[in-house]
């Protein structure tokens, strides 16, 4: 399922090959987000032009609408969305953590309020995994809780050991539903957690590979912690995963900070940030962000970045600022456009520059210039 084919000589980034039921994905990747399906603002064919080799589904959202009964009847998530490459679901456990005010947490699962129309449901272990396995993901993620940002010790450690019984319970579920091998296949990745503390973190990834799943996952980061604290929770699990699974850090991150994952041996991003903030009107440049909607752009006939798409190139910051204040669409959509190709062109540029040995130089390079540093 997956290879490690080169390793930086001054980090621990490296460059590898994930073979999955509907493609294969080449990694250091980003992951663009489709929450309900769909990337915001963008059609499929253009996620094809950007290069984009994965996207996600989220797994809360498309079980309460339209379903994952009705999905599957229309040929599973890549039907139904016409998206014939992988596709990563997550477990509904990041929203266990969001709604926090709609749920309570028990052994059987976790009860809550549907934000649509107020009715109670049950997420348990057992559900997420038939629901993604409904969906038809290529990658399925386990159930988990994700501890809030700060806990105290105590309740990130009861938090883990529940993770960890989770764990085992999709474990069992997978055993019992799902092919070992074979064509088509899905495959699994659990959750390493533990919030802050080194130790936690040490015990949740070695508890997980000893159940032993197709990648692994570093959840509880991105969460409201100082990047620092985020830094240092990849460096407390990376350790203690397997060389041979890809490694997958969870809903971050900025330019820089997906550069500095990748040289601690994270193969794997993803984040709705890039077409959020693009809907906001905020760009990533090679020089650090900007702000479309600045009078600094009114007369500026360059293209948002030297490094834009020919898809959005053609147009002027002038022109694209003048259709955001107009509120017209276009602007929604070239913005997440070229947001994307920027994240996907720099984990490109990553891939190369592992491949040519200079992966550091590459980085500190685009952290100085993109930080102003």
């Amino acid at each position: 399922m997956f290879e490690v084919l080169q390793r930086d000589p001054s980090s621990k980034a490296r460059t590898g090959r994930m073979a999955l039921a509907h493609g294969v994905v080449e990694t250091p990747i980003f992951m663009p987000v489709g929450t309900q399906g769909s990337v915001k603002t963008l059609h499929p064919d253009e996620l094809e032009w950007l290069g984009a080799q994965i996207i996600l589904g989220n797994t809360y959202h498309l079980w309460l609408r339209p379903g994952h009964d009705l999905i599957r009847e229309m040929g599973g998530l890549h039907g139904f969305a016409d998206w014939k490459r992988p596709i990563l679901t997550d477990s509904g456990g990041f929203q266990v953590w969001s709604l926090s005010k709609l749920r309570k947490i028990t052994e059987e699962g976790v009860r809550f309020q549907n934000h649509l129309d107020g009715s109670k449901m049950l997420l348990t272990p057992e559900r997420s995994m038939e629901i993604q396995a409904a969906l038809g993901s290529d990658i399925a993620m386990l159930f988990d809780e994700c501890p809030p940002y700060p806990c105290e010790r105590q309740y990130a450690e009861n938090s883990l050991a529940q993770t960890t019984r989770w764990a085992r319970r999709c474990k069992e579920w997978i055993t019992q539903h799902e092919p070992r091998s074979g064509e088509g296949r899905q495959c699994h990745f659990g959750i390493v957690q533990g919030s802050v503390w080194a130790e936690l973190r040490e015990r949740s990834a070695r508890e997980l590979v000893d159940l032993g799943f197709d990648g692994y996952a570093i959840g509880g980061v991105s969460v409201g912690e100082p990047e620092e604290e985020m830094f240092r929770a990849i460096d407390h699990s990376v350790p203690f995963l397997p060389e041979d699974k890809p490694r997958y850090a969870m809903g971050l991150g900025t330019p820089p900070q997906i550069l500095e994952m990748i040289g601690r041996g994270v193969d794997m991003f993803d984040c709705v940030m890039p077409t959020r903030v693009a809907r906001h009107g905020q760009v990533f440049t090679l020089d650090g962000p900007i702000h479309i909607k600045n009078l600094e752009f009114e007369r500026d006939p360059r293209p948002l970045c030297e490094s834009a798409h020919p898809h959005v190139a053609r147009f002027s910051r002038s022109y694209i600022r003048h259709l955001f204040r107009a509120g017209e669409i276009l602007a929604l959509r070239l913005l997440s456009f070229h947001n994307l190709h920027f994240l996907l062109g720099l984990t490109a540029q990553a891939r190369a520059a592992i491949e040519a040995g200079n992966f550091l130089e590459f980085k500190d390079s685009f952290i100085r210039r993109y930080t102003k540093a």
